[in-house]
This record gives structure tokens, C-alpha cells and sequence, in this order.
């Protein structure tokens, strides 16, 4: 696998931009398309990049209509019916796992959503590989040389779905810990980014990948086929994802996950995450916090 460096990530996740708006985002300085990460369109205003969790114009003309709908065509390959279901539920995950948000007016059918239709903004978030992010971790995660089952929480934008990658390519190529073989359902594809059945982005020899189905069902049915030692998955977001880890956690299955949140404190206040304490899931919390421009990682022992 050819593992690519930040500019180079950046450089692929713009094909997916209209010819005028790529040009723009091709523009920009090589030390910046290392910081940036993700790229804004709105319909009527410049295009934007977030740096360090900073909005910043890149100094073009305002994004039209047009182009918004042509990056959706660029980005599902002009095949709209088959990227029907990431569409309803608001992103495009494109080659290399880059996420292409997407906003406009919804079309309700049943009470839920159908489709998108006059897109009026995108967010083009940059999936990177980066290395080494587990390793300052990894020590107080496997008390023993076995990973404990860990939970990474932080608010949006701070690295979550990038330390997940690498926690799995390390823990199934055995570095820091005992190797295992581990299970990911990738429900958005972004951790990591099949084409063609093989990962873009590394996870490890030892791990096996279910893409494009919800989180839950993925989960069990990794459970059912490839008799994993460690399940990974990337945000929870519903009760029917506690669910399924709860049932894998039953099974002696190790644990892997990402959660949007500030703190333990946040997780015993809201009531989707609470069952994750109460039942005793996890055994180690990873907490993502950012000072200045730095990253900074903790953590905490649950039990």
C-alpha cells in the first residue's frame, strides 16, 4: 500500500471539486493544504478552508449553484442511483475516504427523508493517514500487553475517526500490544475506505473490514462471520449501536469506539450514552482536547 503524505491527501480529495473550485483549492501553499481539514462551499459565498478548527476564505469568487450540483455528480461518478442511500443520509465518502457533506432542501417521503435536491452547501472533509497517532496512548491502554476495550470521545473535528485508524492497525499488526484480529464496521466508509475491496487507508493485516451498512447490523454481523477478538466502530450515534456492543461485550468480544463529547462528565449527563458506563463497556476513555494548535490525548481508566 502507498502510503500517501498530508499534501498528497489533500491534493486527491480535491479531484472530487468542480474544475473552477479545484483550481482555487490546487492554489493554495503546501504548508497549508498540510493544516487543512476540510474545505467549505456555500452557495453565494467564497469558498472557505477550516484550519486548526478556523474557517479562513481561500480569496475566490462566490461558489454557484451549479457547481455545488456539479460536485455531486463528480463525486457519486454521474451514478446518482447508487449513492442514493449515503445521499438521504446527508454524505458522499469518495476514493481515499474523504467525506463530502452535503445541505439543501429535503424531500420527505413517509416521514423520512428521500433525497437532497437544490444543494445549497458541501463540506469536503480530508481523510489522512497519520502514523504514529496511537502510540503515545497505547501503553495505557493494554494493561498486560492485551488492549482493554476503549472508548475515544471528543467534540467534531478533533482527529476521533484518525486515532480509531491507527488504534486498529496497531492493535492488528501488534504494535504496543498483543495482535488480534479485529472487526470494523465502517458504516461511512471513512476509516478505512474501500475501493475495489481493498483499504486505502491502513488498518492492519489483521482486520476485516464491513462497509456501507448501518453501524449496528455491521457490527453483528461481524460478530456472526469473521470470529473477531476486537470490534471497532466509528461514532455512535443511536441505541441500537449500544445495543449491538452491548451484545458483542456479552460475547467476549474487546471493544473499540469513537463518540462525540467533552468529557466523562458529558457521558453520564446524556442519556444515549449513559448505558455505556452504566453496563461497564468500556474499561479505558480516551479524551481528545485541543490546546492552541496542538492535539492533547488522555486517559482514564473507567473501572
Amino acid at each position: 500500500m502507498i502510503q500517501m503524505t498530508a499534501a498528497e491527501s489533500y491534493v486527491q480529495a480535491v479531484r472530487v471539486l468542480p474544475p473552477r473550485l479545484r483550481e482555487e483549492a490546487l492554489s493554495v501553499p503546501e504548508e497549508d493544504r498540510v493544516r487543512t481539514e476540510e474545505l467549505r462551499l456555500r452557495a453565494g459565498w467564497p469558498m472557505t478552508a477550516v484550519m486548526e478548527g478556523a474557517e479562513r476564505p481561500l480569496g475566490g469568487t462566490p461558489v454557484e449553484p451549479p457547481e455545488l450540483e456539479r460536485l455531486v455528480e463528480i463525486a457519486s461518478q454521474a451514478s446518482l442511483h447508487a449513492v442514493l442511500d449515503q445521499i438521504r443520509r446527508g454524505y458522499l465518502t469518495v476514493e481515499g475516504g474523504h467525506r463530502v457533506g452535503l445541505c439543501g432542501t429535503v424531500n420527505l417521503r413517509g416521514g423520512e427523508i428521500h433525497a437532497l435536491r437544490a444543494i445549497s452547501s458541501a463540506s469536503l472533509r480530508i481523510a489522512r493517514q497519520v502514523r504514529g497517532t496511537a502510540a503515545p496512548v497505547l501503553s495505557g491502554l493494554c494493561p498486560g500487553g492485551r488492549l482493554a476495550s476503549t472508548l475515544v470521545l471528543a467534540p467534531p473535528g478533533l482527529g476521533k475517526t484518525t486515532l480509531l485508524r491507527d488504534l486498529i492497525r496497531s492493535v492488528s499488526e501488534g504494535e504496543g500490544c498483543m495482535p488480534l484480529r479485529v472487526a470494523l464496521a465502517d458504516e461511512r466508509g471513512e476509516v478505512a475506505a474501500l475501493y475495489n475491496g481493498v483499504p486505502q487507508l491502513e488498518v492492519g493485516r489483521r482486520t476485516d473490514v464491513a462497509e456501507g451498512c448501518p453501524k449496528a447490523q455491521g457490527l453483528m454481523l461481524l460478530l456472526r462471520a469473521m470470529n473477531p477478538q476486537v470490534l471497532a466502530v466509528d461514532e455512535i450515534t443511536a441505541p441500537e449501536d449500544i445495543k449491538a456492543l452491548t451484545a458483542a461485550a456479552g460475547c467476549g468480544v474487546i471493544l473499540l469506539a469513537t463518540a462525540h463529547g467533552e468529557g466523562r462528565a458529558d457521558l453520564e449527563r446524556r442519556p444515549l450514552y449513559r448505558p455505556l458506563l452504566e453496563e461497564g463497556l468500556f474499561h479505558r476513555l480516551i479524551h481528545i482536547r485541543r490546546e492552541g494548535e496542538r492535539r492533547v490525548y488522555t486517559v482514564e481508566e473507567l473501572r
